[in-house]
């Protein structure tokens, strides 16, 4: 193992360890281990395993620190992988000379305002465990391309910009879980275009990233998917708490794929058991496809809790949405919005005490220009002014849902309405409070309305 300071490493906070640092990875014996320290450094440390052959990082449980004064990663890992995970892609220096670094145990502190954590450059099983970094510009930066990366049990904390970024990179087989993530300013977690499959986000803390202030602003959040140009695939969102404030722009989730007729940008995406509060917006997806939104609790949601714009094949189920815990005065409008969505499937939601909407127009669940939607064995209390609202949608199934309104408001103005250019709705075997318009406000051209138990009470 190469001691820091047996290559002229100070670790006393004060002096340029930058040589030093370099020194013990290029003519080490690969293991650079920083002792009990602080250890300020100005450039990269580039740990480059084409070069050297198998490296790695390691703290002495969490008692060093890594001060980079400078721009750019404090360390910059390197390899040469240039096929995918199929075993017979592989050329032979990846696994006899760069698989598998590990960074563990120390802290990376940003002392400049274009300071990174770790860069991670055509690496391939890459592995982050017990470190913490904060203050930088991005926490871990994966770039150009890179294999089953793991980070695991690290907290990622006060960065300017992003903790975790996916930079346009050709990146599969990513497991990110056990993590705290957050107070960085534009998101926790972030992809910007690239080719990205295969990521598993479970189990962490991602909280609180927000006050991001330059361009982009409103794509914020927790966990932030952009694409317009290029593919996010095979993400599974779970067992997370996604949390943040009221003033925070963006979303929670956020994820918007490239404008597409097959609407395939955003594809196979798995958002379940996650806890999901106090922003702008809890969930928005933009131009996705084949998309499961199962098990969250979703509340706190300024504008609404979920936004499904331009996607197909979305399965929103067993969600429980609603306006915050019952011992706070209403703060949040709250509600879920279709709008031009295609073969859509709500079932077995909680839609409490959601106010989306407005007297001429919305409800807690509003579905625009939209087809093929079917809303079943929802519970929809107190909405604001509809339950389920239907304007220039076709063929859209409202059935077995209970819409109720404590009889002490008496605000709500229908359960259920379809207006506009709607037609062949279905609207059966709903058990419905009268509003103070109606109870099931249509025209016979919208569709069929039949079976239906209104409660006068």
């Amino acid at each position: 193992m190469s001691q820091a300071r047996n290559f002229g490493a100070a670790g006393d906070g004060q002096t340029d360890d930058t040589a030093a640092l370099q020194h013990a990875v290029d003519d080490g014996d690969g293991a650079l281990h920083l002792a009990k320290g602080t250890y300020r450094i100005t450039r990269p440390i580039v740990l480059d395993t084409h070069k050297h052959g198998y490296l790695g990082l390691r703290g002495d449980q969490g008692t060093a620190r890594v001060v980079m004064a400078g721009p750019g990663p404090a360390f910059r890992i390197l390899g040469d992988h240039q096929g995918t995970a199929t075993p017979n892609s592989f050329k032979p220096h990846t696994w006899d000379r760069e698989r598998m670094p590990i960074v563990s145990g120390l802290e990376i502190l940003g002392d400049h305002p274009e300071a990174d954590g770790i860069e991670l450059r055509r690496t391939m099983q890459t592995t982050i465990q017990n470190t913490l970094i904060r203050r930088c510009r991005f926490g871990v930066h994966l770039v150009e391309r890179n294999r089953n990366f793991l980070l695991n049990a690290s907290h990622i904390f006060d960065c300017h910009d992003t903790g975790v970024f996916f930079d346009e990179c050709n990146l599969h087989q990513v497991i990110i879980s056990a993590n705290h993530v957050s107070y960085c300013k534009r998101a926790g977690i972030r992809q910007k275009n690239g080719d990205v499959h295969n990521i598993q986000i479970t189990g962490n803390d991602i909280e609180y990233n927000s006050g991001y202030e330059g361009e982009g602003a409103e794509q914020s959040g927790e966990i932030v998917l952009i694409a317009p140009e290029g593919i996010i695939s095979e993400y599974t969102i779970a067992s997370n708490t996604l949390q943040a404030t009221l003033d925070a722009p963006g979303a929670n989730v956020l994820i918007v794929g490239k404008v597409a007729e097959t609407r395939d940008g955003i594809r196979l995406v798995n958002i379940t058991g996650n806890v999901l509060g106090s922003r702008d917006k809890n969930i928005v997806i933009n131009h996705g496809a084949k998309i499961s939104i199962t098990g969250n609790t979703i509340y706190g949601g300024q504008a609404l809790n979920v936004e499904l714009l331009n996607s197909n094949y979305v399965t929103l189920g067993s969600n429980t949405c609603f306006s915050r815990p019952a011992s706070y005065a209403p703060k949040t409008t709250d509600g879920i919005l279709l709008q031009r969505c295609v073969g859509c499937v709500l079932t077995g939601n909680i839609i409490n005490d959601c106010w989306l909407g407005s007297r001429e127009k919305g409800g807690s669940l509003t579905i625009r220009d939209s087809s093929e939607i079917m809303v079943s064995g929802c519970q929809i209390g107190n909405p604001r002014f509809r339950g389920i609202d239907i304007v220039d949608s076709m063929n859209c199934h409202i059935q077995g849902n209970s819409i109720a309104e404590d009889s002490s408001l008496r605000g709500m103005l229908a359960a259920i309405r379809v207006a506009g250019e709607s037609r062949d709705a279905w609207i059966h075997g709903n058990s419905v409070s009268h509003g103070t318009d109606a109870a099931i406000m249509y025209q016979q051209s919208h569709g069929t309305v039949e079976g239906n138990m209104i409660r006068q009470s």
